[in-house]
């Protein structure tokens, strides 16, 4: 008997979600450049090639929610309110993020243990500004297509680089509160006061424009 196609992508889910699991563990607890592949696939319990299967490269099992953060911001753009403008859709996402709680704006003691990790690895450090440099061709696509422009619209291009540098600033300033503070609610503060004035700034700059 065949299994059916849903129960098969559960099961995917599940073995992509476990590997991604035990490899966080393992690079939190070591250190990304200490740990192998195989030590993986052994504590998961799965074969190498299984692994790359799933995961393509060995940074991708530490950054394992970045497709479904692109979702977000295309999801944000694509279901926004005709009445708002797409640069303050952006900045109420960051504000529903925070009080959601989403695993995308979380400043924790976690969330500090998966920095500090970032931190001591020039290679999840190089992926981490690629993965930023991603993210601003995403939200340029997005933008432009939200309002009906050509996917290299100039001036998306401009407001997604703008947009990325803010929000970059605050989540570093949002960390760098926790750090201080250890007080999350602080830490979210911050984060949103940098998204707001940023966003401040990215309407003046796009004034004119579909985008602001």
């Amino acid at each position: 008997m065949s299994i059916p196609s849903d129960l098969r992508s559960r099961k995917r889910l599940a073995t992509r979600q476990g590997i991604s699991n035990i490899a966080t563990r393992l690079f939190i607890e070591r250190g990304f450049d200490h740990v192998t592949v195989d030590e993986i696939a052994a504590a998961a319990d799965v074969g190498r090639m299984t692994v790359f299967n799933y995961f393509p490269r060995k940074e991708d099992m530490f950054f394992d929610l970045d497709e479904e953060g692109r979702e977000m911001l295309r999801e944000a753009l694509r279901q926004r309110d005709p009445n708002i403008a797409p640069i303050e859709t952006l900045r109420l996402l960051a504000h529903r993020m925070i009080a959601d709680r989403s695993p995308y704006a979380e400043f924790s003691a976690r969330s500090q243990r998966f920095i500090d990790t970032i931190e001591a690895s020039e290679t999840l450090k190089a992926r981490a500004r690629a993965i930023r440099d991603e993210l601003a061709q995403v939200v340029t696509v997005a933008l432009s297509e939200c309002v009906g422009r050509q996917a290299a619209d100039p001036d998306a291009y401009l407001a997604a680089s703008l947009l990325l540098a803010t929000w970059t600033a605050a989540f570093i300033e949002a960390h760098r509160t926790f750090r201080e503070t250890r007080n999350t609610k602080e830490a979210n503060a911050a984060f949103l006061a940098a998204v707001d004035k940023g966003s401040t700034g990215l309407k003046a700059a796009m004034a004119g424009t579909p985008y602001a």
